[in-house]
């Protein structure tokens, strides 16, 4: 089978990174994956064009799997796509919110739901997946149990909304990198462009102070900053960083050449146009 236009996911149908999958491809076919290993490797073995890996929650932080697997996933990134997060309370046709007893649905997603919960009295069940969740509630055909998921697992489950937008937080927001297998060829230098990079640097005094110092001083804007534990060291000396710029722009060209100056390796993951999302953030 072709890998041409289709996109793999970590979850079950309907979870929220099926919906950006087909919210930033419109049209493409979707793979659902059980793992983000096993997502990554749908793109490395030729089964998917495309990845789309869930990076961080503007709740929840960072997603501990990709921090984990992406320095040797192998792939490029292509692309970012942000994805509102709008929980909705989901029964099996015919259930009313007095019948709820039991709430399933991932433990981060559970997290987020506290209000609703306390509101109507419900147990709280951790599951695996929140679409996961609508999947079983669908099987048992119960209506005091429900479900916590996107409108997408309610349409694909036949399950009614029983109320939309149960988050307590309205800005509940996730970040996606868009991964390929190959670079897109390197754009033209331009505005709205976002670089991901991978650097290490000595375990030394100051070293990272010195590494980033031509972010500062070339105005360069650091927006994501993550730190990788090395062959069992605790020492923290290779970096993630997401940067605005294009690395063939002046600014972002001079404060990378610092970086090197101070790092003992740098390697660019991707450039890719900065998404819409960020304007109106």
């Amino acid at each position: 089978m072709s890998a041409e236009r289709i996109i793999a996911f970590q979850g079950r149908p309907g979870a929220y990174s099926d919906l950006a999958c087909r919210t930033a491809r419109p049209g493409w076919t979707t793979l659902p994956c059980q793992t983000f290993a096993q997502t990554i490797a749908a793109v490395h073995d030729g089964q998917a064009e495309l990845a789309m890996l869930a990076c961080e929650n503007s709740l929840a932080g960072r997603v501990p799997d990709i921090h984990a697997l992406l320095p040797q996933a192998g792939l490029f990134i292509v692309g970012e796509h942000f994805q509102r997060v709008e929980h909705c309370l989901l029964g099996i046709p015919g259930t009313k919110l007095g019948d709820a007893r039991r709430l399933h649905t991932h433990p981060v997603a559970m997290a987020q739901v506290r209000g609703v919960i306390t509101e109507l009295g419900l147990e709280p069940v951790v599951e695996f997946d929140t679409a996961g969740a609508a999947e079983m509630v669908r099987e048992w055909g119960r209506r005091e149990d429900v479900a916590v998921a996107s409108e997408l697992a309610a349409e694909l489950n036949g399950l009614e909304i029983l109320r939309r937008n149960v988050e307590d937080a309205a800005h509940n927001t996730t970040r996606f990198y868009i991964a390929s297998r190959r670079p897109d060829t390197l754009p033209p230098p331009g505005p709205d462009f976002m670089t991901t990079l991978l650097f290490r640097v000595n375990n030394q005094p100051g070293a990272l102070y010195k590494a980033l110092g031509g972010l500062a001083t070339t105005g360069v804007n650091l927006t994501r900053l993550e730190s990788y534990m090395l062959e069992g060291s605790f020492s923290a000396t290779q970096f993630l960083m997401d940067v605005e710029g294009h690395p063939e722009t002046p600014p972002l060209a001079e404060a990378l050449r610092e970086l090197s100056f101070f790092s003992e390796r740098q390697e660019i993951l991707g450039v890719y146009p900065a998404s819409p999302f960020r304007r109106g953030a």
